[in-house]
C-alpha cells in the first residue's frame, strides 16, 4: 500500500511523476485510428476500446466493455470510501476522419511533438480527455478519496446513436453525484474555462430535381434550370446579406458573458485576408447564443469530369447549430418549411433528416462548481476560470441532465483555440495538458472535502 496523499504539494508531485507515462500511453492511443463512421475499419474502434479498458484496469478499476447496438464503450468503476461522493469521468475514444491527408504536416496517426504541442488525430479530441482521467487516478494510486465511474464512449464523433440505450441499460452503474465531461475547451492557453452552455444541432440533406435526365446545355440552356444552379439559389436563401441565419422560427439570443476580440478570433479561426465575419452582433453571441447554418458538402459532378450538360439533380448536406433554448424537432420543421417554400422555379425538393441533438445550459452554482473553480485556480497558478459557451454540440449532456438531475455536471476539456479539433493538424498543448491533469486531480480531492463539509 502507498502512503495516502493528503496535501496539495503531494498531489502536484504525484501528477508530475505520472506525466511521462501518461504521455506515452496517450501516444499509444493516438496510433489507433478508431473511426466510428461508416466505411471505416471498425476493428480499430474495438482495439481502441480494449486499450482504454487495459488502462483503467491498471488503475485498479473493475472494467467492462459494453455496447448497445453501436460501437464499444468502456465502463470502469471503483466504489466510494464511506461518506465520499461518486464522480463520473466521461470521455470518448473514437476520433474524426482525417479528411484530406495532404493537408497534414505529419502522419495523423503517428504522434509528433512540435513547438510544445503533440500533433495527431485524437491527440486533443478526446484521447487526452481519457488520459487526464487516467492521470488523476494514477496520482492517487490506492488512496482515491472518491468513488469513480469512468465512462468512455466509442461513437461520440459519429453522433452517439447508441448512447441513450447504453445509459438506460447501465443507469445504476453510472449513477453519480458529480459528472466531469472532459470534451470541451479552455478559453485560451493559460486561461482555464468551465463550459456552461452548448448549442444543439440538426443535420439534414436537401436534394433538388429539375430534370428527369441530363440534357445538352446548348440545346436546352437558357430555358431549362439546371439543378446545381437551382440548389445554389436555394442555399443562398438561408442567410441574409450580413450572413445572419434567415430561417424564420429559429431561436436567437444575446448576452454572452465575455467577448472575443476580433483580431484574436480571426487569427485563431485562420480567416483569409480580406474576408469579413459572418453575421452581426458580438462574436460570442454569434458563436454561443445564436444559430449557425453551414453547407457541409454538395453532391454534383466534379469539375474535371463535368460534360456540357444540364445537371438534373444536386444534393447538399446542411448543418444547423441551435441556440440554447431551441428544440431540435421544432427547428428541423422550421428549416424544412423554409427550404420547401423557397424552392426556385418550382424545382422538386426532397429533405432527408440525418440526426439532431439538444442544446443545453448548465447552472454552474453550488459547492462542486466552487471546488472546480478552486482546482482550476490552483492548477493555473492563480488564474480564475472563465465561464464560456461553446458553439459546438455535445447533445448527450442534455441526456445526462435528464437522467441524473441531482448530479453537478462539470464540462471541462483539454483543448485550446489552436487545437484544430476535427481539422488537419489537430494538436494538444502539452503544458496545458499538464495543468488539466493537475486540475482534475485537485478536483477529486476537493469533491471529497465538499462532501465532508470542509472548505475546498
Amino acid at each position: 500500500m502507498t502512503t495516502p496523499i493528503v496535501t496539495e504539494a503531494d498531489l502536484r508531485e504525484s501528477v508530475t511523476r505520472e506525466l511521462p507515462g501518461v504521455r506515452a500511453d496517450l501516444e499509444r492511443l493516438v496510433r489507433i485510428p478508431g473511426i466510428a463512421f461508416e466505411g471505416f475499419d471498425h476493428s480499430h474502434v474495438e482495439r481502441s476500446a480494449e486499450a482504454v479498458a487495459e488502462l483503467l484496469r491498471g488503475c485498479g478499476l473493475d472494467v467492462e466493455v459494453v455496447r448497445a447496438g453501436g460501437q464499444p464503450a468502456v465502463i470502469g468503476r471503483r466504489a466510494a470510501p464511506p461518506g465520499a461522493p461518486t464522480v463520473m469521468l466521461y470521455a470518448h475514444h473514437d476520433v474524426q476522419p482525417i479528411g484530406d491527408r495532404a493537408l497534414w504536416e505529419s502522419d495523423p496517426f503517428e504522434p509528433v511533438e512540435r513547438d510544445g504541442r503533440l500533433y495527431g488525430r485524437g491527440a486533443a479530441d478526446d484521447k487526452a480527455g481519457i488520459m487526464a482521467h487516467v492521470a488523476a487516478l494514477r496520482a492517487f494510486g490506492d488512496h482515491l478519496p472518491v468513488g469513480v465511474v469512468v465512462f468512455v464512449e466509442g461513437e461520440e464523433e459519429y453522433g452517439s446513436d447508441s448512447l441513450e440505450r447504453l445509459l438506460a441499460e447501465h443507469r445504476d452503474e453510472l449513477a453519480s453525484d458529480v459528472i466531469v465531461i472532459a470534451d470541451s475547451t479552455n478559453w485560451d492557453v493559460g486561461v482555464p474555462a468551465l463550459t456552461t452552455s452548448l448549442r444543439g444541432i440538426v443535420n439534414c440533406f436537401v436534394e433538388v430535381r429539375t430534370l428527369e435526365h441530363a440534357v445538352h446545355s446548348g440545346m436546352f440552356g437558357g430555358a431549362v434550370p439546371d439543378a446545381l444552379t437551382t440548389l445554389v439559389r436555394l442555399l443562398a436563401t438561408l442567410h441574409d446579406d450580413a450572413g445572419n441565419v434567415a430561417v424564420p422560427g429559429l431561436v436567437a439570443r444575446e448576452g454572452a458573458g465575455v467577448d472575443y476580440p476580433e483580431d484574436r478570433f480571426r487569427g485563431e479561426a485562420g480567416l483569409a485576408d480580406g474576408v469579413r465575419l459572418f453575421g452581426s452582433g458580438r462574436i460570442t453571441d454569434r458563436l454561443w447564443t445564436k444559430p449557425a447554418l453551414a453547407v457541409l458538402g454538395i453532391d454534383a459532378p466534379a469539375t474535371g469530369e463535368a460534360p456540357n450538360a444540364l445537371v438534373p439533380t444536386a444534393k447538399a448536406k446542411l448543418s444547423v447549430r441551435l441556440a440554447p433554448g431551441d428544440e431540435p424537432k421544432r427547428a428541423y420543421a422550421a428549416l424544412r418549411g423554409h427550404l420547401e417554400r423557397n424552392a426556385p422555379w418550382g424545382a422538386q425538393v426532397e429533405i432527408t433528416f440525418e440526426h439532431d441533438g439538444a442544446p443545453c445550459v448548465i447552472d454552474a452554482s453550488g459547492p462542486m462548481f466552487d471546488a472546480a473553480r478552486s482546482a482550476f485556480r490552483t492548477a493555473w497558478d492563480g488564474t480564475d476560470a472563465v465561464e464560456i459557451g461553446v458553439g459546438g454540440s455535445i447533445p448527450f449532456i442534455a441526456t445526462f441532465q435528464e437522467m441524473f438531475p441531482q448530479a453537478a455536471i462539470l464540462v471541462t476539456g483539454v483543448e485550446d483555440p489552436h487545437a484544430r479539433a476535427h481539422g488537419p493538424n489537430e494538436s494538444l498543448h502539452l503544458g496545458e495538458f499538464a495543468r488539466v491533469c493537475l486540475a482534475e486531480t485537485l478536483l477529486l480531492a476537493r469533491a471529497a472535502q465538499v462532501r465532508q463539509g470542509t472548505n475546498p
